[in-house]
C-alpha cells in the first residue's frame, strides 16, 4: 500500500484529525503552570522574610558592639554605665556615659522594631575582671515573644 492509500484512509470521512490542543489540555497545562507560579511566589516572600530577619540581626549586633567600643574607651569609673535606664549621673553615670547610653537607646529605637536595649553590670571579684552584659531586643513580625542578643564586655 503506498503513501497516498494510507493518508487518505486516515483523512478520510468520518475520520478525525490528528493534531493540536485540546481544551482540556491547554487548561491541564494552565493549572500545573499556575501551581508552579504559586511556589515561586512562596518562595519569593519567604527570602524576603528572612532577609528582614538577617538585617535586625545584624543591626543588633552592630549597635551592641558600638556600646561595647565605647564602654572601652570611657574606663573611668569601670561601672560608669551602671546607671540605670534612663541613665543619670545621680546613679554613678558619668557625662560621658550618660550621653553614650542615650545615644545608644535612640538608635535602637530606631533602627529596630519594638527595640529596647539594656545594661548590666557584674563587680569584678578576686578572680574575675568587672562585667557588662548588653542586651538589645526587638520584635519580629509574626513572633510572641522579642528577640534578643547579648554581648559581655568585660572591663
Amino acid at each position: 500500500m503506498s503513501n497516498r492509500t494510507q493518508l487518505s484512509r486516515r483523512c478520510g470521512p468520518g475520520a478525525r484529525p490528528a493534531g493540536g490542543f485540546t481544551l482540556v489540555e491547554a487548561l491541564v497545562a494552565l493549572v500545573v503552570l499556575s501551581i508552579g507560579l504559586l511556589g515561586i511566589a512562596a518562595l519569593y516572600v519567604e527570602t524576603l522574610r528572612a532577609s528582614r530577619t538577617s538585617l535586625y540581626r545584624t543591626q543588633a549586633v552592630t549597635l551592641a558592639t558600638d556600646l561595647a567600643d565605647r564602654m572601652r574607651a570611657n574606663r573611668n569609673p569601670a561601672n560608669a554605665y551602671d546607671c540605670g535606664d534612663p541613665c543619670l549621673a545621680a546613679n554613678g553615670g558619668n557625662a560621658i556615659a550618660v550621653a553614650d547610653l542615650t545615644d545608644w537607646l535612640a538608635l535602637i529605637g530606631a533602627q529596630l522594631p519594638g527595640g529596647a536595649g539594656g545594661v548590666t553590670y557584674t563587680a569584678a571579684g578576686a578572680a574575675t575582671p568587672g562585667a557588662y552584659v548588653i542586651e538589645v531586643e526587638w520584635t519580629e513580625v509574626g513572633q510572641a515573644d522579642p528577640v534578643a542578643y547579648q554581648i559581655r564586655v568585660e572591663i
